[in-house]
């Protein structure tokens, strides 16, 4: 199939989300740090709802079936949601398919996306019933050798492409750990063959944060052309990495743009392929990311001759991104919004330098006031560590209807002396 021509300016769209989102700006945060304490996690319904409404409907030319990125975030109460709208689970280890098991998802709803993990982990999932996804000849050899054709499986492919953004959360680059390199599909396919495989599925994912769709649709022919050598093909998955704006002048990714591009060349590659497939897609932090805030409490105001800096009751241990991946996050003052505008760096309470946001205009922040951290509904909890023997933070969800539920408690002193004997 020729290459997608090129038109970045209309693969994009300006960011129709508000700073703060409407759930901060007039939802009961204050009531939920009071009733729960600070830090805690809130996510809110409605937004997961209506993220994947968006999703699918971009996509509703095409049989599509959306399986949310498990690890972006595992809380089994999320996970119901999404089932309950109608979302598969992807999942990456064999602890998050039992978590996903536990959460009502059926084994066929449940693709494994393993890499680097031991053979053993893999045949696990088989006997759970679940998918499998295959990143690696080597892990495929063995796997063949074991189960031959009786158990589909599924192959990852590594289309040597970079989506953009930060260079850590990419994945489809040519020195990427993940997949069989495109590269590769001559002796991929003989590998197949000599153990009779049964290729059920092919698997490309470029990344997080794309947002030219033609970048995404590169991907998707190459992974055409390769299901030209698998006749018995259920379904194309395409991962994710659709951007979310992190703050009001960013940009998205124009899923209903893709989705109208998309289907155009599935369309044409159908009719070239015989027959009509499944396409996949693994959303996560698309799905939860704007539906989550940090709350956190500003223990300290410190003035400096460089600097005045906002000391939060939490830190790297509850949200690394910022650290990791110097991701943005907006921050709002719950407690006073509509104060002056003022200058601060934001850090955490670990000994470390934990800095969440430098340089960034607050509204006028004074100690004991509650402050949210925006977009960690992906990434944040699931992220989480007990680093400076800190207690990971409660999770509560907020409901359309205004009220809100514990679901998952605060650590305590207790759970992390729990493991030592």
């Amino acid at each position: 199939m020729p290459p997608t021509s090129a038109t970045p300016s209309s693969a994009i769209a300006p960011s129709l989300a508000t700073f703060p989102p409407a759930f901060v700006a007039n939802g009961p945060l204050a009531a939920i740090a009071a009733q729960y304490g600070t830090p805690v996690y809130v996510y809110d319904a409605a937004t997961i709802e209506r993220q994947y409404k968006q999703l699918a409907n971009a996509f509703a030319g095409l049989r599509c079936q959306l399986h949310y990125a498990a690890k972006a975030n595992t809380n089994p109460h999320i996970l119901r949601l999404l089932r309950a709208q109608g979302a598969g689970l992807d999942v990456v280890s064999i602890d998050e398919a039992h978590i996903g098991l536990h959460s009502g998802f059926q084994p066929s709803e449940i693709l494994f996306t393993p890499n680097g993990v031991a053979f053993a982990e893999i045949e696990q999932a088989v006997a759970l019933g679940i998918g499998i996804n295959i990143d690696n000849i080597s892990v495929l050899e063995q796997f063949g050798a074991r189960y031959g054709g009786t158990v589909p499986v599924c192959l990852r492919l590594n289309p040597h492409i970079s989506a953009g953004g930060h260079h850590k959360i990419q994945t489809g680059h040519i020195d990427s750990k993940f997949g069989i390199s495109i590269l590769q599909l001559r002796h991929l396919g003989k590998v197949v063959r000599s153990h009779g495989l049964h290729i059920h599925g092919l698997h490309v994912h470029t990344g997080s944060e794309f947002l030219d769709a033609d970048v995404f649709l590169k991907g998707a022919e190459l992974v055409f052309d390769a299901a030209m050598d698998f006749p018995d093909l259920k379904f194309l998955d395409f991962g994710s990495g659709f951007k979310v704006a992190y703050q009001a002048a960013d940009h998205v990714t124009n899923v209903e743009e893709l989705g109208q591009k998309l289907g155009e060349a599935c369309t044409e590659f159908f009719a070239n392929y015989g027959r009509e497939l499944e396409i996949w897609f693994e959303p996560g932090k698309y799905l939860v990311s704007e539906a989550g805030v940090l709350l956190a409490t500003a223990n300290t105001v410190k003035t400096t001759p460089a600097s005045v800096f906002i000391g939060l009751d939490t830190g790297l241990n509850h949200l690394i991104r910022p650290m990791l991946y110097d991701a943005h996050h907006h921050i709002a003052n719950v407690s006073r919004p509509g104060g002056t505008q003022r200058i601060y760096n934001v850090v955490g309470y670990i000994c470390e330098t934990d800095t969440f946001a430098y340089d960034r205009l607050i509204a006028d922040v004074q100690e004991g006031d509650l402050l949210a951290i925006c977009n960690a509904g992906a990434y944040g909890y699931s992220m989480a560590s007990n680093y400076n023997s800190r207690p990971r933070p409660p999770e509560v969800l907020l409901h359309p209807d205004g009220t809100h539920q514990l679901i998952r408690r605060r650590e305590t002193l207790d759970d992390l002396l729990g493991a030592v004997v």
